[in-house]
C-alpha cells in the first residue's frame, strides 16, 4: 500500500514539476510584450491571451503536487497542538464533507464547461486574433481527476494514521531522509566508509590493543 501511495505522490510531483516550466514561458512572453510595447511601440495581439492561459495552467496543474507535499495553506493554530490521531480524524472529516464533494462538482461542471466550449470552437474575445481556448478549458476536468486521485491518497493516510497513531511517510519525507543519509555519509568520511565495506566483505578489523602493539614495534624499529 505504501508503494501505491508514494507512486501517486511521484505522479503528482512529476506533473507539477513538468508544468512548473510554464513560469519560464510566462516570463518570456511578458518580457517580450513589455519590450515590444514600450521600446518599439508594437504591442502583440496575442500576449494577453497566452499569459493568462500559461498562468492558469501553472496554477491548476500544481494543485495535486501541492497537496502531495502538504503545501496548501491551512489555519493550523490548534491543529498543530493535536496528537496525530486527532489531526487525522479532523482531516478525514474535512475531506469527506468538503474536499470530495467540491472536487466532484469541479470535475462535472468543468467537463460541461469544456464540452460547450468545444462544440462552439470557442475563441478568446480579449484580442483581435481570438485564439482557440477550449484546449485550455480541458485542463479543468483533468485537474479534477488529479486532485481526486491525490485526495484519495490523503484519505488513506488519514485512516492509517488513525489506526497506528503515526502519519505514513510522504514522498517528500522519503526524499528528505535520502538527503540526510547522503549528508551523514559525507560527514563520516572515507575512513568510516572503508570500515563499513570491510565489515560487509567479512574482513575483521584488528582490536585496538593489537594496533597499539604494532605501532610501538614500528617505533622501536625506527629507533
Amino acid at each position: 500500500m505504501q508503494r501505491v501511495l508514494l507512486g501517486i505522490d511521484r505522479l503528482s510531483t512529476l506533473i507539477g514539476q513538468v508544468f512548473a516550466w510554464c513560469i519560464v514561458a510566462l516570463t518570456a512572453v511578458v518580457t517580450y510584450e513589455v519590450v515590444a510595447r514600450y521600446a518599439f511601440r508594437a504591442p502583440t495581439t496575442w500576449g494577453y491571451d497566452v499569459s493568462y492561459m500559461l498562468y492558469g495552467t501553472l496554477f491548476m496543474m500544481a494543485g495535486a503536487y501541492a497537496l502531495s507535499r502538504n503545501g496548501h495553506v491551512r489555519g493550523d493554530f490548534l491543529y498543530r497542538m493535536m496528537p496525530p490521531r486527532w489531526q487525522a480524524r479532523l482531516d478525514a472529516l474535512l475531506y469527506v464533507l468538503f474536499f470530495f464533494p467540491a472536487i466532484f462538482a469541479f470535475m462535472i461542471y468543468g467537463w460541461h464547461f469544456f464540452e460547450e466550449s468545444y462544440r462552439q470552437n470557442e475563441r478568446s474575445m480579449f484580442s483581435p486574433t481570438g485564439p482557440v481556448i477550449w484546449p485550455f478549458k480541458l485542463l479543468i476536468p483533468v485537474v479534477g481527476v488529479l486532485l481526486l486521485l491525490q485526495g484519495l491518497v490523503e484519505l488513506v493516510r488519514c485512516i492509517r494514521c488513525i489506526q497506528s497513531g503515526e502519519w505514513p511517510q510522504r514522498l517528500s519525507d522519503v526524499e528528505e531522509l535520502d538527503q540526510i543519509i547522503l549528508a551523514q555519509a559525507e560527514v563520516r568520511g572515507a575512513e568510516a566508509l572503508a570500515a563499513d565495506l570491510a565489515r560487509g566483505a567479512g574482513i575483521t578489523a584488528p582490536p585496538p590493543e593489537a594496533v597499539s602493539r604494532e605501532r610501538a614495534g614500528d617505533q622501536q624499529d625506527g629507533r
